[in-house]
């Protein structure tokens, strides 16, 4: 994957070259997409340790592992709160505070509620994080590669489930299983929730050395603050007109009936919103975190062992992480459109041979297994899934939410979003052990229909994006006669 530094010239007949600077603000803001990645993804090689220590049910370990998105709800809508207010910076911060002391709470709980609490306090954090590090880089990120370097976001979730995958599967062999003895004479499993704390600890420091987001810096007055981010992130570009267009925008916020509001006349809310919420929706229900929080248990359940089953694990991760990078490559040369519908077909598909796989299975809940050559199609689907969506939904959902917005809005509107998308996510997580105990095969054909759902939501709602500035591609999103004036050049 490579950022070209010389894209197409800027308003002002300089080449708009894309520098060290800003490639590194835009890795250093997607930090906490990895600690999103790893925090909500660590519990996958723990479920069945953390289920015989506190001998919970089924419908308690679904909860156990899907309380973290009911904090990650809470924690996406006040962040737009608190980065609209005290700014993108300080909202990192409180995340990385609220990671680093879930992750000792965690491995240290003594019981269930115990348990419960800590996780749904790193759900705030991995909430805030999702919110406020697409928000951030897509405000100092130039429009030529705006789609790439937001991607860095999904690619750092991708790596932060690696890691956690892989500390999981390490901690787990060393100890010779989630649930033995390690260090200390501390269970593997809680290790696995107090590694947390590194990256939490990294995201903290890094935090301390970003600068705000110019686009917040303009909407509090702070002008020449915005002009020397914009001069150091952006040197070749024109940035009074960066300054003009956040301008003119927050302006026509004002002059419009929305006055910088959420509300509008479509069940409350405005359009945009409805197709912000719509999308994030869309990407939990296909099911996408059933393999990332419990596949180690779904490949135990079918025949696998528990070392292979993580191992299995730890390699969809690394397939995630490398699609992932292919999004990156091709979001700005193709556009959004295209690779979201190829992502949509290519779900559908793959999640309607899981179904007919598991349709074949042999047993009930844990106990079952599939026969003959139904293991390996269900393994190769399950892949091919997390292909589809690593290379579609996974990355380009966050590059949308991150560009539709109005300025004046969007943290809050994102922070919306975000907390739709982690209210989707507890719903399938918590509903997946039932589920998958009464029927697999139904399970998988329910997720196939909402990715067949969501190709034809992007078909007839979803407009291009590609290569125009923030300002322009909210407009796209704006029913015609919203804004009083056309944004100026």
């Amino acid at each position: 994957m490579s950022i070209s530094t010389t894209e197409k010239p800027a308003p002002n007949g300089k080449p708009a070259g894309v520098t060290a600077k800003v490639v590194g603000l835009a890795v250093a803001g997607a930090v906490g997409g990895f600690l999103f990645g790893f925090d909500s993804s660590v519990v996958n090689g723990a479920v069945d340790a953390m289920k015989e220590e506190f001998l919970m049910s089924e419908a308690v370990t679904g909860f156990a592992v899907a309380v973290a998105l009911i904090g990650c709800a809470v924690g996406a809508y006040l962040a737009g709160k608190v980065a609209d207010r005290y700014g993108r910076i300080p909202a990192m911060k409180l995340g990385a505070v609220l990671f680093l002391v879930s992750s000792i709470g965690t491995g240290l709980a003594f019981g269930v509620w115990d348990l419960v609490f800590w996780r749904f306090v790193g759900g705030l954090g991995i909430g805030l994080a999702s919110v406020i590090a697409p928000a951030y880089i897509s405000e100092i990120s130039p429009r030529q590669v705006r789609g790439r370097l937001a991607s860095l976001q999904q690619l750092a979730i991708t790596t932060g489930i690696f890691a956690a995958l892989l500390c999981d599967a390490v901690l787990a062999s060393s100890a010779g299983g989630a649930g033995q003895q390690f260090w200390f004479g501390i269970e593997a499993w809680r290790w696995m929730f107090i590694a947390c704390a590194v990256p939490a600890a990294v995201y903290g420091w890094t935090a301390f050395r970003l600068p705000e987001s110019p686009h917040f810096l303009v909407m509090k007055g702070k002008d020449d603050a915005a002009r020397t981010v914009f001069d150091t992130v952006m040197p070749d570009d024109d940035t009074e007109r960066h300054i003009r267009e956040i301008r003119q925008t927050i302006e026509d916020d004002r002059l419009s009936s929305r006055k910088g509001s959420l509300k509008g006349p479509i069940l409350g809310l405005q359009a945009v919103m409805w197709i912000g919420i719509i999308l994030s929706v869309l990407q939990q229900f296909v099911g996408i975190n059933v393999i990332f929080y419990y596949s180690t248990t779904l490949w135990k359940a079918v025949g696998f062992q528990e070392q292979d089953s993580l191992a299995i694990s730890v390699a969809t991760s690394v397939t995630n992480i490398l699609v992932t990078l292919v999004a990156i490559a091709l979001v700005d040369r193709i556009g959004r459109r295209p690779i979201l519908l190829v992502g949509s077909i290519g779900m559908a598909l793959s999640l309607g041979v899981m179904a007919l796989a598991f349709g074949s299975a042999h047993g009930t809940g844990n106990e079952i297994s599939l026969q003959g050559a139904w293991g390996p199609v269900a393994l190769v689907a399950a892949n091919v899934f997390v292909v589809s969506f690593g290379a579609s939904w996974g990355p380009l959902v966050w590059v949308l939410l991150g560009e539709i917005f109005p300025s004046r809005i969007r943290a809050r509107a994102l922070g919306l979003a975000a907390a739709a998308q982690w209210v989707a996510n507890f719903a399938i997580t918590l509903s997946f052990p039932v589920m998958a105990a009464g029927s697999l095969p139904l399970t998988y054909a329910m997720y196939a229909l909402f990715a067949a759902a969501s190709f034809f939501f992007v078909k007839f709602k979803v407009p291009e994006t590609n290569g125009m500035s923030l300002e322009q591609a909210e407009t796209l999103f704006v029913p015609k006669g919203s804004f009083p004036t056309e944004v100026r050049s």
